[in-house]
This record gives structure tokens, sequence and C-alpha cells, in this order.
């Protein structure tokens, strides 16, 4: 009898309670919902938090699993961000515009109104008209449609002719780098349709709810808690079967994969849509919890912060991409927030605000060199897992290859 996807991964319930519970948690500390001793601002912070992690857990699939080092996901997670704050903003304004002119004695034409929107939102670029690309903003479904469709075609263009042409390793990084790049910089321009370095803000205001911040920061808690859940379970049943195995060859052995027939480029242009996708998904709820976005999000330093997020937490390992992406999150609040002392030496004065860029890379090199496996690796000496002693004959001509004894466990 085949056992179940949770059966074969039961690491996959076991993240989802402990999500559920900290979900629980944080909800009865909080002021919305709670006894109040986690403030509002914190709440956020969480929050923020859990959508870095789904965005790791994305980094992970297409470098971890796929041996793919994307450094242009944060491109992904900004544009996801960007589709629903274009909704965000106008309905916003709309709903001033509308109760500001309805104080005047001739009601306004639909027109007007919308050339009053145009002129709240683009005056600060010199504009009053609406570029093409806000042709859905009024429109909540269509925009969360577009959350998903604008990266997912970006990266299905990007990678299909990248794949195509068989760019690989350093080389396809620095595209995507290059993308990311291309990407940020148009935006800067104040004829990009999105207001250029002023960007998007006041996205944290819903419009239409009079609830206080307090209520919407958990709400937006529960939707991030929510989205991190689906997308590990989504990831981690992407890489539990036949796909997963072959993903896993073609990051071992690229070669040897595309020799016995599977379509290498199929599967990396799938893998690679499937994480714009989660990225997206974690930029749109990531954002309103912010309530700014501009293009310097989308800096080319982001993506790389995220390689280090993952291999902190240690590469190929879903719940260690979470675990890196959420450590390194909270620290980077704690040190940067002015929240950890300064270490006066005499001589000179440690700030953490200015070294903790410093003390981040080194954290790198020392778990490249010294930790492969990461943070991640603590959990598998806890477990009590290891790799496979190799004993045996050998199943295959290669070194290397398959043994007697690993095929018979």
């Amino acid at each position: 009898m085949q056992r179940s996807f949770i059966a074969k991964n039961p690491s996959v319930l076991i993240f989802l309670a402990c999500l559920a519970l900290f979900t629980l948690a944080v909800t009865v500390l909080s002021e919305g919902f709670g006894v109040g001793l986690v403030s509002t601002s914190f709440v956020k912070t969480l929050g923020k938090t859990l959508c870095l992690c789904l965005i790791a857990v994305a980094m992970d699939l297409i470098w971890g699993f796929t041996g793919i080092l994307s450094l242009g996901h944060f491109a992904f997670f900004g544009l996801g961000g960007y589709m629903i704050g274009m909704w965000l903003m106008y309905e916003r304004t709309r709903l001033i515009v509308v109760e500001a002119l309805s104080q005047t004695e001739i009601p306004p034409t639909p027109s007007e109104v919308v050339d009053a929107i145009g002129n709240q939102i683009f005056g600060v670029v010199g504009s009053s008209e609406f570029p093409m690309i806000w042709a859905f903003a009024d429109s909540l479904v269509l925009q969360l449609a577009l959350v998903v469709l604008v990266p997912g075609l970006l990266a299905l263009v990007f990678g299909w002719l990248a794949f195509r042409s068989r760019v690989t390793g350093v080389y396809l990084s620095i595209l995507t780098q290059a993308m990311t790049l291309a990407l940020a910089l148009y935006l800067f321009q104040n004829d990009s349709g999105l207001r250029g370095n002023n960007g998007l803000s006041g996205l944290q205001n819903l419009p239409g709810v009079t609830a206080s911040q307090d209520l919407v920061s958990v709400w937006f808690l529960w939707a991030s808690a929510g989205a991190l859940g689906l997308g590990y379970a989504l990831a981690a049943w992407a890489v539990s079967g036949k796909f997963g195995s072959v993903v896993r060859g073609i990051r071992d052995n690229e070669a040897r994969v595309r020799f016995l027939g599977y379509s290498v480029e199929t599967y990396k242009l799938v893998i690679f849509v499937l994480t714009a996708c989660l990225a997206a998904i974690a930029g749109a709820l990531y954002y309103p919890q912010a309530g700014i976005i501009n293009p310097a999000e989308m800096a080319p330093i982001a993506s790389v912060y995220l390689a280090v997020w993952v291999a902190i937490g240690g590469r190929g390992r879903l719940y260690g991409a979470v675990i890196g992406a959420a450590f390194v999150s909270l620290l980077s609040t704690w040190f940067t927030g002015g929240q950890a002392p300064d270490i006066p030496l005499g001589f000179y004065t440690i700030k953490w605000v200015d070294w903790w860029l410093v003390l981040l890379g080194l954290s790198f090199v020392a778990v490249t060199l010294f930790a492969p496996k990461g943070m991640g690796g603590l959990i598998d000496l806890w477990t009590r897992r290891k790799s496979p002693d190799r004993h045996g004959l050998d199943l295959g001509p290669d070194e290397g290859a398959l043994r007697e004894q690993e095929a018979s466990k």
C-alpha cells in the first residue's frame, strides 16, 4: 500500500504544527486580540519575517535542490509588492477624493474623479494621467491575479531564453542579477508609471477598513503564516517524488540527467517560474505590512542577502531556509534597530548599526567553511539522522555510484 505524502514526510506536519502554535501564541499575546504583551510593531516584524521565510523557501527550492544560484528573486518579490500596492494606493486615494468632492455643490463626474485620483497619486512626479500599467488598479481581483501573473510571465520569458541557451553556473547568476538591476533602474525613472524613487506609500492603510492597526497587523500575521505553510507544503511535495529526484539529479550532474532523456530545460523552467510566483506572493504580503515599497527594495544586494540566509540556515533543507531567514531577519532587526548595546573599547566604540553587515558577511564565510550544512545541520544531529555510509559493492560503473548497502535500505 502506497503511503501518503504526509506519512513519507512527517517533517512537513511538524513544521505546520509549529507554525500554527507560533501564530496562536503571538495572537494571544498581541495587543489586537490578546493580553498586549507583544506590541503591534513587533507583530508586524514577525509577519514580515514569515514573508521572508517564504521567499527563502523559494530560494532553497531553486538553489538548494536544483542548483541554480538565482540572484534575481527579490525582483519577483518586489513586483508582487508593486502589484498589490497599486490597488491599495488607488483605492485609498479614491475614497479620499470621493469624500472630498462629495462636499461640493455640484456632484463630480466620473472623469473628474479619475483625474483627481491621478493628480493625487502622480502629482509628486509632475503628472496626473494614469499609465497603461494602472489599467486594472481599480479591481482587487485582477490585481491579485497580476501578483502571480506578472512575475510568473517575467520568469517564464527570462528562464526560457536563459535555459534554452544552456547558460549555467556563475554566468546564469550574473544574468539574474543583471535582470534585477535593469528592472530596478527602470523603476527609478519617473516615467516608469510607478512614481519612480518615491515608490508607493501608505500601503498599511487598508481601504474601507476602519479597524485599528492592532487588529490589521494580526490579520496580516495570519495571512503570512498561511502563505508560508502552504508554500512550504507545496515545495516539500515538489521535491518528494520523481520530480524532486530529477531536479536533484540536475543539481548533482546535469549532463547525466540530460543523457537519460529528461528535458532538463523544462524542469529548470518549471522550478524557476514556481519559485518566482512564491516570491511574488511573499512580497504581496510583506509590503502592506512595511507600508511602503520603492525600487531600492529590488537592489541586487537584496538577492545576495537572500542567498546568505539560505546558506546560514542550511541549503537543501526547506526547514533550514526558514530557520536561516527568521534568525538573520530578527537578528538584523535587533542590531540595526539600536537595541543591541554598543561595546566601548576605549580607543573605539563598536556600534552594531555600522558593523552588522560585516558580522553577517563573516557569518556567511564561517558557515561556508566550517558548517556547510548550516543551522539546519543541528536538527540533523538532534534527530540523529546522517547520510548513508557508502559500504558494499558499487551498483554502477562509476566511482561513487549507488552502493549495495544503501540500495537495500
